[in-house]
């Protein structure tokens, strides 16, 4: 089974599994035609972590390719352009957006490596023949979908974000391949082409991902970021390398859980879903008053804990055993069954990045994969003749020295992805992870107990209307009774009500259970689930 956001990348990973390929080479497949159909949300000059469990090869672990800031940055190289920060603590807008939009907003991407690791390592398929589906869908194009419409004219000013349509018409190629020729941009039902897109993915297919990194592609986008005030430069493509550190594991009701460590957003996962299983939930009542103000405040002192202590490991000390224990849960749980409500510090500012995307692949022989990865919000910066827009993760890391999140040169930023599997004993029940920048932990932890605490199907537990709560106000879906949020505005909530019916992240998951298997792709995003 492949589950994803976008129906042409879930359909060519099961052709991959169809052909004789496993789980590995089905979710490359899938994330490589990922970058040439949603072009803002991920490519290989993206970021993001890779889950593999591959029971027939004892193999068990993450992939981490986090965008790293370059060796060029500094701590305090932006310190005096601070104009706020986003209220879901997921980005800082600084004056002239100079983090957000062109060339220096670019970090090291590790994707593409990360893409080739693990087909080195795990995958059963040629190299060429994993990379071919991508190549075929960049030179036949895509089609312009409503939600990628919607999405790319959405107006972000006011949240201090740099507009999506502003990104797309930044380079000469964005112009040239999102707008007609009346500088309009392309309307639903409209073909996107991108033929330098597909000449790139046709390199890397006959040389690997050994061009993009030390060959000639390395030093094309070198020489772009030094002509265009870039911090990249050829030895930080040529020395990046990703990382494969232990997984972080906890526990809900009796379930085991394998999730990413930070700068990945596991250990806020496992720390919020201990306070949650201190309650009765499902004696609440699903999306009652009291079950959104028991989770919600465990969001918040979740969040809390994030931006205080969840940077990089290799910079900051993370004290990953004291936030995941099950005492600390115990005292935080405390103070909400005391009513008390946390308060979620922020310097003024926005909305929540949607740049993200998921994928999750199960095979016939137990192996599977879990894999979130993105732009951040993309930069707008394209390289002449390579068709590829670059992520903007500098972006989210803290331009203020001295905190958990500010820059420094190699240094991963956090990110909220959580790839996780869960494990009845021994046993994988569910592959889940979400695209949604700072409501992914979040949602994963509100689908994960609505199959757990409500008995609800994958699909089911993907649709159900969620809230979000990282910061004080509570934001909720559209879809979520007003007669429940004003209860909750009676009792001292500031409550944010979303004009979408399908807030906050957009989960996908595969449940295994008694050999069967279900996909649960959010409707949010257009997604589906494909059996093979």
């Amino acid at each position: 089974m492949v589950v994803a956001p976008q129906p042409d990348a879930v359909e060519a990973g099961a052709l991959v599994l169809r052909a004789g390929g496993n789980a590995v080479d089905a979710a490359v497949t899938t994330a490589l035609v990922q970058g040439v159909v949603d072009p803002m949300m991920c490519g290989i000059t993206g970021f993001g972590c890779m889950h593999y469990y591959m029971p027939e090869r004892k193999a068990h672990g993450l992939i981490e390719f986090y965008g790293r800031a370059p060796a060029a940055a500094t701590p305090d190289m932006w310190a005096d352009l601070l104009e706020g920060e986003s209220p879901d603590g997921f980005g800082f807008a600084l004056k002239g957006r100079v983090n957000a939009l062109g060339h220096a907003a670019v970090a090291v991407p590790g994707s593409l490596k990360a893409y080739a690791e693990a087909h080195e390592r795990f995958g059963r398929l040629p190299w060429r023949e994993v990379v071919q589906p991508a190549v075929e869908q960049a030179k036949e194009g895509f089609v312009v979908r409503p939600s990628a419409y919607q999405f790319w004219l959405r107006d972000d000013s006011a949240s201090g974000k740099v507009n999506k349509i502003d990104k797309l018409r930044h380079s000469a190629t964005g112009r040239r391949v999102y707008f007609d020729a009346d500088g309009n941009l392309l309307t639903p039902g409209k073909m996107v082409r991108n033929p330098d897109m597909a000449r790139t993915l046709e390199r890397i297919r006959d040389g690997g991902a050994r061009e993009m990194y030390e060959g000639e592609i390395a030093r094309e986008i070198a020489a772009d970021m030094k002509a265009n005030g870039g911090l990249i430069d050829y030895d930080d493509l040529k020395n990046y390398r990703t990382t494969g550190r232990d997984l972080l594991w906890g526990s809900y009701r009796g379930l085991r859980i394998a999730t990413c460590p930070p700068p990945g957003g596991g250990l806020k996962l496992v720390e919020l879903l201990n306070v949650m299983e201190r309650f009765d939930l499902a004696g609440m009542g699903h999306n009652s008053v009291e079950h959104m103000r028991v989770v919600a405040e465990a969001m918040k002192y979740a969040t809390i804990d994030k931006d205080r202590h969840m940077g990089d490991p290799a910079f900051v000390e993370v004290p990953v055993e004291r936030l995941s224990s099950k005492d600390y849960a115990a005292e935080l749980a405390e103070r909400i069954r005391r009513g008390e409500k946390a308060d979620v510090a922020r310097v003024p500012l926005s909305k929540e990045p949607r740049d993200t995307t998921h994928l999750c692949v199960a095979d016939g022989d137990g192996n599977m994969v879990t894999l979130t990865h993105t732009l951040g919000s993309a930069s707008g910066a394209i390289t002449d003749g390579l068709g590829y827009m670059y992520n903007d993760a500098m972006a989210a890391f803290d331009p203020r020295p001295g905190h958990a999140g500010s820059i420094a040169p190699g240094k991963g930023r956090f990110t909220a992805m959580a790839p996780s599997i869960l494990f009845d004993g021994e046993k994988p029940l569910m592959a889940i992870g979400a695209p949604g920048g700072a409501h992914i932990v979040t949602a994963l932890a509100q689908a994960i107990s609505n199959v757990v605490d409500f008995g609800m199907t994958m699909t089911e537990a993907v649709s159900a209307p969620r809230f979000s709560a990282t910061g004080n106000a509570i934001q909720v879906s559209y879809r979520i009774p007003r007669f429940v949020t004003r209860e909750l505005e009676a009792m001292g909530y500031p409550v944010k009500r979303s004009h979408e019916g399908f807030a906050f992240a957009a989960v996908h998951a595969i449940l295994m259970k008694d050999g069967v298997l279900s996909g649960g792709a959010d409707p949010g995003r257009e997604g589906i689930a494909i059996a093979v």
